[in-house]
């Protein structure tokens, strides 16, 4: 697997830029003080995560690296996980499942396969579900599954949203198994 793109932990909110018809801006006081030291919570305010903000360090799983943009860690959300994921060329996820979270997934460069078993007929069929760009992919909760991107010399790219606040991550021995 090659290397991801070095992503740094977030940047300060401090660095946003003050410009005309912006909302709020985390320099400036509380709502409603006079202090220009006092705290904002976390939760009354915008959250600006740049693309070199992104947070490494989150569940992860072999073949694949996960960075987290907006977490409970990152902005404080308390019901939302959205990050990028990135697949190195010819590499595969180990198979996992995310838990209780609904899983949404945006396919913003190359051509990555998601693969799963289907019991609908009774015995269990491997389905691999071939992507592209602008494409999107419901991963319903506790569904085993794995990404693959069989492009030998371009890495794929997602974007993730979970309906939980961190990335859940249970890796698996097999499509098959259980953790």
């Amino acid at each position: 697997m090659s290397a991801a793109p070095h992503h740094p932990a977030p940047a300060s909110d401090a660095s946003a830029t003050t410009c005309a018809g912006e909302g709020f801006h985390p320099h400036l006081p509380a709502p409603g003080t006079a202090d220009p030291d006092a705290a904002v919570p976390l939760r009354a305010r915008l959250h600006h995560v740049r693309a070199d903000g992104l947070d490494g360090d989150t569940a992860q799983s072999g073949g694949m690296r996960r960075f987290a943009a907006i977490s409970g860690r990152t902005v404080g959300s308390e019901k939302l996980w959205m990050g990028q994921t990135h697949v190195a060329p010819a590499t595969a996820s180990s198979d996992h499942h995310h838990g209780e979270s609904e899983t949404a997934i945006h396919v913003v460069s190359g051509h990555p396969e998601f693969v799963f078993l289907d019991h609908s007929s009774g015995e269990p069929v491997e389905v691999r579900l071939r992507t592209g760009p602008g494409d999107y992919v419901f991963v319903p909760p506790y569904v085993p599954h794995r990404e693959e991107n069989p492009d030998p010399a371009h890495e794929a790219v997602v974007v993730i949203a979970r309906s939980t606040q961190e990335a859940i991550v249970v890796n698996l021995p097999s499509l098959h198994g259980e953790a």
